[in-house]
């Protein structure tokens, strides 16, 4: 073989001559120019293979005799098989697909002394432009080749699983003919049970969630003879670059992952119920959807009672308070195949890090732990008591919430008068001085649905550490004044001061401060007592005239109808 201009072959040449400016001689073999080389080869002709290439047909002078390009299709045939003229037989040998020749091939390796009816001349040279544009072989089968792995691949795609995956499929000479990308749409399907062309069936087999591979099949494993009708020709191989989006299997359940639980729990979570949680939601790829933290608000919600999609119903369950897990639901306990029409495409599974703030029940009772208790107690605080208290409060999380410590001072109330939640009232009954309690206040015997604005979360459970630091015992029921000792038979006479048989507010008032002053009388503690005298001259004030006659006047053992007075 002698090497005359760059890129020109002479192949089994037998003149030999010295320069490459030596006369012309007669053309024994095929002239091979390479015009146009790819950067990377993966594969070169041999015989045997098909390929499908694009030609223009001309003699030496240039008149053009025959072109694929003018009839719209390739040429496909098989080469070495004496399917073509030998010259061009020899000539596709070792091309590579997107490599382009100029072929001369003399008569004797073309059409030799009888030409080709009217089209080609008895010996006649042939000049041909060749494209390479696909090469495969009968005995091919799937190519598959993984250019990105993710770092974590817990699972990998199996028979009967159903995926979603972005493509862009090209033929073996890259031309595009199809992309999920361009529809801004995953391709859902399931895997090897036919759903596929047979060798996307195949490729896809073994891949990972985030990983990409590169999968090439024959036309035999892919559209034929006779392509799609469309983009594809007949007998093409094809190209698919693969991204895999998502995996499950339609018998797949729930999975729970990362479980992280706190070292101490009491209780688990059960249907009924209400939870309040954070978490992140994302895809199975990782494109985030959601979160609770974004709204800086937790999810609150009754569990097992279906107000949360299933996978969610079920991952909610057994949980403790400061928990965390993730939950991998498939669609068909998510949002099934119609995903929510924004965020969250169909068929999509979901993956949800979830973060348990607290829970309780509707029926849950405040829980009362005594933490200490002194020796002596010789009373026990009751409805109407008078309590002074210290407190820490905070949320199940651990989130303070307030404390009488900051404020140097007690907190100080009426049992049984309304002045704090009812939970706190359970809490604070029967309890010496002291005594010191743990209480775990579920949120309808605390600040409910609503919360408080920007300090306790709407249906939150709520913790008290209380100590009660002194008490003052109450009246009985009914009553806002008692008396210590015998009541004057004068009453109403030692309240008229001017004697003028009516008791005016100032005569009254002054009246019932100096009974409580010498500890003839006492007032409920707790209470403003100007507002319980003033109260009680009301109830004494029949007719309203501000003033009360000696008619009016009765004592609560006389009345009827109770009163909160004398």
């Amino acid at each position: 073989m002698i090497k005359c201009a760059q890129g020109v072959l002479y192949l089994s040449v037998l003149v030999t001559f010295a320069a490459c400016n030596a006369p012309p001689v007669p053309l024994d073999d095929i002239l091979i120019e390479k015009t146009s080389v790819p950067e990377q080869c993966v594969r070169a002709v041999k015989v045997g293979d098909f390929v499908r290439y694009h030609y223009i047909g001309t003699f030496p002078d240039g008149n053009k005799f025959d072109s694929s390009y003018d009839r719209g299709s390739t040429y496909n045939v098989f080469v070495g098989k004496k399917q073509l003229i030998e010259g061009m037989d020899k000539a596709l040998v070792g091309m590579c697909v997107n490599e382009r020749r100029l072929v001369k091939i003399p008569p004797q390796l073309a059409y030799g002394k009888q030409g080709y009816g009217d089209i080609i001349p008895p010996d006649s040279i042939l000049h041909f432009d060749v494209l390479l544009l696909d090469v495969w072989n009968p005995e091919d089968g799937v190519q598959t080749n993984t250019y990105h792995t993710p770092s974590v691949c817990s699972r990998k795609v199996e028979v009967s699983d159903y995926i979603r995956y972005h493509y862009n499929g090209t033929l073996l000479d890259g031309t595009l003919f199809d992309s999920s990308h361009t529809r801004m749409r995953t391709y859902d399907t399931y895997v090897g049970i036919g759903w596929l062309i047979a060798g996307m069936d195949q490729g896809l087999l073994g891949m990972c969630v985030g990983e990409r591979r590169i999968i090439t099949m024959p036309p035999s494993l892919g559209y034929g003879e006779n392509g799609d009708g469309s983009d594809i020709p007949g007998q093409a191989s094809l190209v698919f670059d693969v991204v895999l989006l998502d995996l499950h299997n339609p018998r797949d359940g729930i999975t729970v992952t990362n479980q992280v639980a706190p070292e101490s729990c009491t209780r688990k979570s059960v249907s009924g119920d209400f939870v309040r949680y954070h978490y992140n939601g994302s895809l199975l790829d990782g494109t985030f959807f959601d979160s609770s933290y974004s709204r800086n608000r937790t999810y609150d919600t009754y569990v097992g009672r279906g107000y949360v999609i299933a996978g969610m119903d079920e991952g909610l369950i057994g949980v403790c308070i400061g928990e965390r897990r993730t939950i991998t639901i498939p669609p068909h306990l998510g949002y099934g195949e119609e995903g929510t029409g924004t965020k969250i495409p169909g068929s999509a599974v979901l993956v949800f890090d979830v973060h348990i703030i607290d829970f309780h029940n509707p029926s849950d009772n405040t829980e009362i732990t005594a933490t200490f208790k002194p020796e002596e107690c010789d009373k026990q605080t009751k409805k109407g008591d008078f309590v002074k208290y210290h407190y820490n409060a905070s949320l199940m999380d651990g989130t303070s919430i307030d404390s009488t410590y900051n404020y140097g001072k007690t907190y100080n109330i009426v049992l049984g008068a309304n002045q704090v939640v009812p939970g706190m009232e359970d809490g604070l009954m029967d309890m010496c001085v002291g005594e010191r309690r743990h209480l775990v206040i579920p949120p309808h015997l605390g600040y409910g649905e609503r919360g408080v604005t920007g300090e306790v979360p709407g249906s939150a459970v709520l913790v008290f550490d209380i100590e009660l630091v002194d008490m003052e015992e109450g009246l009985p029921e009914g009553y806002m004044f008692i008396w210590n000792d015998e009541v004057s038979p004068d009453l109403f006479s030692e309240m008229d001061k001017n004697t003028d048989k009516e008791v005016e507010p100032s005569e009254f008032t002054d009246y019932i401060m100096q009974q409580v002053t010498e500890g003839k009388g006492r007032l409920a503690p707790g209470f403003d007592p100007y507002r319980i005298i003033d109260n009680m001259f009301s109830n004494q004030d029949r007719n309203g005239d501000g003033k009360i006659t000696e008619a009016e006047f009765k004592l609560k053992a006389d009345e009827a109808a109770a009163h909160d007075e004398l």
